[in-house]
């Protein structure tokens, strides 16, 4: 294997493994501030012991978030240092600003907020979580808006003289259209994964107490977890709603930005504007003859253009734009060797880009369907009896209610990410030319084999440690705190 796929797939590994904790963060840290707002506001110390549950559990991923998110800048120098020296000078500004002002916004008022129960006034406690939740979005919008330019470079020009990309406007790389509809769709896809954990663990919780036959006992653990369960269903249908309103605006933008992405999901050769719901087709031959699909007609085009009949550009149609545009522009930039290794096939890899496209829509509605479902069966029966969980297909989908969600994000990322090959920056700069000329195949190897038992061991910890403290459920004996009078008495860790 030569070292551009090597470093593809390392920096696909750590990528991949690092964004399993960012959307339960971006979400989870906003649950637990909502949390704590209705504890605040009511005095019932079901929502606070609530709070410090699924705060607990916040911490956990937060700490395994900042880890692993550590290695992904590294990698710019150690395996992309082409790339680097292109992207530098976009870059900087925002990946200065998510570190100077979202992350350490983030750092300082969590460590506020975990230190600060008994020292600083109920109020102001409460601000020190919801500040921390806005620096995680803070953070997302800057690492959004320098994945955005990625795919759709605005706001820039080209320095003849260093072959390096140099910024012109910083506001138009905020206000890119990429950008724009990538930022909501990101969130409210994060929205999806935190309603879904809050509601598969909450009812696990209900469900293992059913079984147990413990409902009378742990009657206060029953009516939080129940409440709890029914906030992340909400949770669940709402941000389904944005996600899919936020995708079809994001699919709209992509066409315009990216039309091989388009097709390439499609695994569309010609052009058409019917949607293919599955489709089983060779994808070596550049003809839809032999392929074997279910289609709906119309929806393509309404994906793309907002109408049911303008027809979609298929892959030979876009390739063939392509070559004409883009070709004498890598030449240029690169020689001849180059662009006409990269113009050979401008598609992404079909198989892959249209698989999970589809996977990420599924995985989607599954989860936001299991939430209807559990919020008309926790509703009270007609008798007025409180109805819970009990067979163990209830335990299936509390289970996988986490998960459905979190791989769906999972599948939208590597959608993007791969959909938009062979460019590492769209128009401008191939994967091929991007990576670092001195490092052999030999050394990426290595490093891809280290950082994989690395986070293969951090994965058993962060499992075990989310694991251990779901079981224990919510805390006991959870008294109001009261803010202390002097100034010398010791500080308290509240986990």
């Amino acid at each position: 294997m030569d070292p551009v796929t090597l470093a593809r797939w390392q920096f696909g590994i750590t990528t991949v493994y690092h964004f399993f904790f960012v959307p339960i963060t971006l979400s989870l840290s906003f649950i637990v501030a909502i949390f704590q707002s209705v504890w605040l506001r009511t005095r019932n110390l079901a929502y606070l012991r609530l709070t410090k549950f699924y705060g607990k559990l916040f911490l956990i991923n937060f700490a395994m978030g900042v880890v692993t998110g550590i290695v992904q800048e590294f990698q710019f120098g150690m395996n992309w240092s082409d790339y680097s020296r292109f992207v530098g000078d976009i870059f900087g500004a925002p990946l200065a600003l998510e570190a100077l002002l979202a992350f350490f916004l983030e750092s300082t008022f969590l460590g506020l907020w975990i230190f600060g129960w008994d020292r600083l006034k109920p109020k102001v406690h409460l601000a020190t979580i919801w500040i921390v939740a806005v620096g995680t979005a803070l953070s997302a919008s800057f690492i959004l808006a320098a994945n955005a330019w990625m795919q759709n470079p605005v706001g820039f020009h080209i320095d003849q003289t260093q072959n390096r990309a140099e910024l012109d406007s910083f506001l138009a790389v905020l206000t890119n259209p990429v950008f724009m509809a990538t930022f909501p769709h990101t969130m409210t896809a994060a929205w999806l994964v935190g309603g879904g954990f809050v509601a598969g663990v909450a009812g696990w919780h209900l469900w293992r107490i059913n079984r147990a036959g413990r409902l009378t006992e742990q009657a206060e653990d029953v009516n939080a977890f129940r409440w709890a369960t029914k906030f992340g269903a909400w949770v669940l249908i709402f941000a389904g709603i944005g996600v899919s309103l936020s995708g079809d605006f994001q699919g709209k933008v992509m066409y315009q930005a990216q039309p091989m992405k388009m097709a390439a999901a499609e695994a569309a050769f010609t052009d058409g504007t019917e949607f293919s719901l599955l489709t089983i087709c060779p994808v070596d031959k550049q003809s839809e003859e032999h392929c074997r699909a279910i289609k709906i007609p119309g929806l393509l085009s309404f994906l793309a253009h907002g109408n049911f009949t303008e027809p979609v550009p298929g892959i030979v149609t876009t390739q063939a734009e392509y070559e004409r545009t883009m070709t004498p522009r890598l030449e240029q930039l690169y020689g001849p060797e180059v662009a006409q290794r990269v113009s050979r096939n401008f598609a992404p890899n079909i198989p892959v880009s249209y698989w999970t496209f589809r996977m990420m829509i599924t995985l989607g509605m599954i989860s936001v369907a299991i939430g209807v479902f559990m919020l008309l069966f926790l509703r009270k029966s007609k008798s007025g009896h409180q109805r819970l969980p009990r067979t163990r297909w209830w335990l299936a989908a509390f289970i996988a209610l986490p998960l459905l969600p979190l791989f769906g994000n999972s599948m939208g990322w590597i959608f993007t990410e791969m959909g938009r090959q062979p460019w590492v920056v769209f128009g401008w700069m191939p994967t091929i030319a991007a990576v670092s000329p001195g490092v052999p195949a030999a050394q990426v190897l290595t490093s891809m084999i280290v950082f994989t038992l690395l986070y293969g061991s951090l994965a058993v910890v962060e499992v075990k440690l989310m694991l251990h403290y779901i079981r224990k459920g919510l805390p006991e004996d959870v008294q109001e705190p009261k803010v202390v009078e002097h100034d010398d008495e010791p500080l308290t860790f509240a986990y």
